[in-house]
């Protein structure tokens, strides 16, 4: 059977159920007697396993074979969890990490498995497949050839591959049809109870009719299942016989053999059936036309969406220019029209922007992985608490918070937390507790991580950003507390006294800082001593579409980012200072440096300045403002955010570009950088 169709749904699937074994691995770890997360993760390897088995990855296969083995032996309390188990657990997900991760970038999934095997099989003697001479004995037990299948119709791959993995474990596969009184009047309620008898001495691997279906009480008296047990034929009619208003249960052996060659046969015949009406050229009939389901969610190639995104970005390119023409031609049909296609357009930009938006839950759910090996490396016991999973933020940003996010975490496990012995000596538990927290908070998407450490030595800060020359000594004695905090995250500054794996480098931080501001966003830190500290992350919920206050300089147009900006100020000449050497105002009690962009970005001066005021746009970045002073303001305006390319990355001050309605080209203002 050729697969490659199937290799892209696998791949996600497959991430899909590694994920829920890192999750559940976690929570045993916690809660090792918790049958529900054993039975999680039991099925996630049974699933796996199908699906690579399937696909004909054997190595995956193999591992998860062996791994579901260890939870069925665990879920029927043949061994206990142990800590030393789960080490090896999560070093077999690793392993099988690795394998998929080998095929999505187009490997063949090929694996030395031994070791890893050997490490499995050591938790559990029954971990390994069953013998040859077992899995006859099994056969001739379970399988009574004589008997046909009758009533399920189709059996996929996936379900053969269940059904004859259970058989080598020992189990029993079973087809059972059951039939309702005609009288019965709540028949999903009858299969319901009947379900619920099965499945306390097995598994139900298949229905006909559906299990939607069969709820939906769309059947007429009958329905059959393939069950797997380790009950008797007699025992399991025994049970279901005990629910009311049933008049019939046939329950017969299932043979994977016959089926598989029954349905070879039936291929085959059709097949030759098919050539045959080929050669003799028949006037084909028509055949009734399949009704058609109706999905719910379609999986649809992050490329496909960008290139929508692209396309919508011309849109509001156009939309731009159209909006300008219609208010120069003072045409009231264009106006109408234009302004009709500008509430259709705002509208399919929410849509498609909706559309880019995924949980941060795909950042945040590496984190307690980390953290757990983090803590055993540093001989720390940390708990990690995770709040607003679900916020949804744009997939470039998402692309984009991973690294800082880690940056943030590593440096709450090396300075924020303290040993266990310490933590008790100062009336703390033993355990120490990072939280991630995330949720909306206006056109913002708005991340905290906390800890409940030893919070900021202002002190030591103070004496290392002195002794490094962040900070001058003079300076210091004025700084607030905020702004000490805020100096770990310049540039070189590290209080390590050693350099080691997780930190100590004099690096991190300000990188940290440098991504997010780049981003857009802005960082702030808050700090108790001996309470821990809180990292508050702003960044905005999409890069691509921004809102801008359009200025001019001269006869050129430039962008600054709503974003950023406080207000807008119209000063008298008079009103500005000179202190420290450079233009200041006094902006609502606060000394406001100021920064004429003419001479930033060397715009040629053509026209006589104003001798009496000056236009101020007031921007800040985490409690820093600064007055950028321009000629004039245009108006507000949304624009697409553009590239300026490999050859201008480090343009000083811009932070891209973009076209406006009439054609010109605007460069995007980065204030954070002119914020000192």
């Amino acid at each position: 059977m050729d697969t490659s169709q199937y290799l892209d749904v696998f791949i996600e699937e497959s991430a899909d159920h590694l994920e829920v074994l890192y999750k559940q691995l976690l929570e045993l770890e916690k809660h090792p007697e918790e049958k529900e997360i054993i039975e999680e993760i039991f099925r996630a390897a049974h699933t796996l396993k199908g699906m690579a088995a399937t696909m004909g990855y054997t190595d995956l296969a193999d591992v998860t074979h062996y791994l579901e083995n260890v939870f069925d032996s665990i879920r029927y309390d043949k061994i206990k969890v142990q800590p030393s188990m789960v080490d090896v657990l999560f070093e077999t997900v690793d392993y099988l990490n690795e394998i998929v991760e080998d095929i999505s970038s187009g490997g063949e999934g090929k694996r030395d498995v031994t070791a890893i095997l050997d490490k499995i099989a050591a938790l559990d003697s029954n971990s390994g497949p069953a013998s040859d001479e077992g899995s006859e004995q099994t056969e001739n037990v379970s399988i009574d050839t004589s008997d046909e299948l009758k009533h399920v119709e189709e059996v996929d791959e996936f379900e053969l591959t269940i059904l004859k993995e259970s058989m080598e474990r020992g189990f029993n596969n079973y087809e059972i049809h059951i039939e309702l009184s005609k009288e019965c009047l709540l028949k999903g309620a009858r299969v319901f109870m009947v379900f619920e008898v099965l499945e306390q001495f097995g598994e139900v691997i298949k229905s006909e009719p559906t299990v939607n279906e069969l709820e939906e009480e769309q059947f007429d008296n009958s329905f059959t299942v393939l069950y797997v047990s380790k009950q008797s034929k007699e025992e399991i009619e025994q049970k279901i016989n005990k629910v009311s208003e049933i008049t019939k249960v046939e329950v017969t052996p299932f043979s994977v053999t016959e089926y598989t060659a029954k349905k070879n046969e039936a291929e085959d015949a059709a097949i030759e059936k098919a050539a045959q009406a080929k050669q003799e050229k028949d006037t084909p009939k028509a055949t009734p036309a399949k009704k058609s389901v109706t999905r719910k969610t379609i999986r649809v190639n992050i490329e496909r969406l960008d290139i929508l995104m692209n396309l919508f970005e011309e849109l509001v390119i156009d939309r731009g220019r159209l909006e300008t023409i219609s208010a120069e031609l003072d045409h009231t049909d264009l106006k109408e029209t234009v302004e009709r296609m500008t509430r259709v357009s705002g509208d399919l930009q929410n849509i498609i922007l909706n559309m880019r938006m995924v949980p941060i839950d795909q950042v945040f759910n590496r984190f307690p992985r980390m953290i757990r090996q983090l803590a055993r490396d540093l001989d720390k016991n940390v708990d990690v608490e995770i709040i607003g999973a679900d916020t949804e933020l744009d997939r470039t940003v998402i692309d984009e918070i991973g690294d800082p996010l880690v940056h943030l975490i590593r440096n709450a496990m090396d300075h924020g937390i303290e040993l266990p012995e310490e933590r008790q000596k100062s009336g703390k538990a033993e355990q120490g507790t990072i939280t991630l927290e995330a949720y909306h908070s206006g056109n913002y998407v708005m991340i905290e991580i906390s800890d409940d450490g030893a919070g900021i030595n202002k002190e030591k800060v103070l004496e290392s950003a002195i002794e490094k020359g962040v900070v001058k000594k003079e300076e210091a004695e004025l700084l607030q507390d905020q702004q000490i905090y805020e100096l770990i995250m310049a540039s070189g500054f590290s209080t390590s006294e050693t350099v080691s794996d997780v930190s100590g480098r004099g690096v991190g931080l300000d990188v940290v800082k440098n991504t997010i501001e780049t981003l857009g966003g802005n960082i702030s830190i808050d700090a108790s001593p001996g309470a821990g500290s809180t990292f508050s992350i702003q960044l905005p919920l999409t890069l691509s579409i921004i809102s801008v206050l359009l200025v001019e300089l001269e006869k050129e147009k430039y962008a600054i980012p709503l974003s950023s900006i406080i207000e807008t100020a119209i000063i008298e000449k008079e009103e500005i200072y000179s202190a420290h050497h450079k233009k200041v105002i006094d902006f609502r009690g606060h000394v406001v440096p100021l920064v004429f962009l003419q001479k930033t970005f060397e715009v040629p001066e053509t026209s006589t300045p104003s001798e009496e005021y000056i236009s101020v746009v007031i921007v800040k970045k985490g409690d820093k403002l600064a007055g950028l002073v321009v000629d004039s303001f245009i108006g507000q305006q949304e624009v697409v955010l553009k590239s300026l390319g490999a050859y201008l990355t480090n343009t000083y001050a811009i932070s891209g570009a973009t076209i406006l309605g009439d054609g010109e080209v605007a460069l995007i203002i980065d204030s954070n950088a002119l914020i000192k």
